[in-house]
């Protein structure tokens, strides 16, 4: 999963509580994204789990001590798995072993793990990890939907595919990003519930031949910080893109597209029935008037080519004009000196609601940087700059401006 993905988790107390299954060695890595998304990690271990991987890894992963043992004379001084639980804002298993989901949705309290659930109170993300035989049990499935119905509790995975066991099937602990991002949603507000929201991202190719096209260096980066921050908040996110070797956000519903004919005829069929329109897309502005139905060679061009271009539709204002219509945010990419006079040019020229605009020129807050430097106008005429962050982080800004409005 592209960095730009990662849930902003800074400050984010999660408990990691690590059972006895293969899978354990995937909790390492999860550790650590944790850590680099900026979550407080501790790490709490089961007997089972320390066969697998040892308390040392997680400790120098997490910067913290793990705690392994419930009768741990130190930890009980200040009653461990209460600290613990008091101390978190989500707890994650993962794995959640088929033994795990038993106990835990029986209120079995006989390790350090099981204890400090039922201490717990907050969120509780659970990836069931096992043989496919055993997750396919109907003990298993009745024990995770037990626990699905308790409130604040949700799963991610399993996946299907081969086992440590030689089986094949879903029982495969979900990959440590898939995680990461389902974390982010248990953390998130839910500012955005049940809104239906529409994204645009990435740029556009219009075709030269059937070999060349004209572009732009968006990445989509920005539209798909976007998309993933809103549905981690509750919104059913539609995601229409241009090319893009971005991976699909947890919970997103994707429409690819290539040139800028496409994606306004995409974003138009859906805009009646969304709350709001975000169009972060670098969507081409003019195409070639005639693409030629052969590749171009030069051997027939001589030492120039002209091509004639030709405007397309301007997406946003079509969705201004339209009466009654979703909120609208509009992104202004630009490289001016006088980005606050270009900005809210733009905003009165295409109706938004709000319009966030950059300098693609710095170095942190251009196309395919993970960071970015924007400038978030509003329709009451105020004009808020962020500092430079990440992405994802300046998404969680963008989309709270909007909860607002809506």
């Amino acid at each position: 999963m592209d960095q730009v993905l990662w849930p902003d988790l800074s400050g984010k107390r999660v408990l990691l509580a690590v059972t006895g299954g293969i899978a354990a060695y995937k909790a390492a890595h999860l550790c650590r994204l944790l850590v680099r998304a900026g979550a407080l990690v501790r790490v709490a271990m089961t007997d089972a789990a320390a066969q697998f991987v040892t308390p040392l890894t997680f400790a120098a992963l997490s910067d913290n001590p793990v705690s392994t043992d419930l009768f741990d004379p130190q930890q009980e001084s200040q009653i461990g798995h209460i600290d613990l639980a008091d101390s978190s804002d989500l707890l994650m298993v993962a794995p959640a072993t088929a033994n795990t989901l038993a106990k835990l949705a029986r209120g079995i309290a006989d390790d350090l793990v099981s204890t400090t659930y039922l201490a717990f109170s907050g969120p509780v993300l659970l990836a069931p990890a096992m043989n496919v035989r055993m997750w396919n049990h109907p003990a298993t499935r009745e024990n995770l939907e037990v626990l699905l119905q308790r409130e604040h509790h949700s799963t991610v995975g399993p996946g299907d595919g081969e086992m440590a066991c030689g089986h094949v099937g879903a029982g495969r602990m979900a990959e440590p990003e898939e995680i990461l991002q389902a974390a982010g949603g248990c953390l998130a507000p839910e500012d955005l519930l049940g809104r239906r929201i529409l994204v645009s991202a990435g740029g556009t190719r219009e075709a030269l031949d059937p070999v060349r096209y004209l572009g732009n260096r968006s990445s989509g980066k920005m539209g798909f910080a976007l998309a993933a921050e809103a549905a981690s908040r509750g919104a059913r996110v539609t995601l229409v893109s241009g090319p893009s070797a971005l991976a699909t956000p947890l919970g997103v519903a994707r429409v690819d597209v290539r040139a800028a004919a496409e994606m306004a005829a995409a974003v138009k069929d859906r805009a009646a029935e969304q709350d709001a329109v975000i169009m972060a897309a670098a969507v081409a502005d003019y195409r070639p008037a005639d693409a030629a139905p052969t590749k171009i060679k030069k051997e027939t061009t001589g030492d120039t080519l002209t091509v004639e271009l030709e405007r397309t539709e301007d997406i946003l204002a079509a969705l201004g004009r339209m009466d009654p219509r979703p909120r609208l945010v509009g992104f202004a990419a630009e490289t001016t000196d006088d980005l606050d006079a270009v900005a809210r040019a733009k905003m009165a020229r295409k109706g938004c609601d709000l319009l966030v605009a950059n300098d693609v020129r710095a170095d942190d807050a251009g196309f395919g940087t993970e960071t970015n430097h924007v400038v978030i106008y509003g329709e009451d005429g105020g004009a808020e700059a962020l500092e430079v962050m990440p992405k994802r982080a300046v998404a969680a800004r963008i989309l709270e401006r909007l909860a607002e409005l809506l």
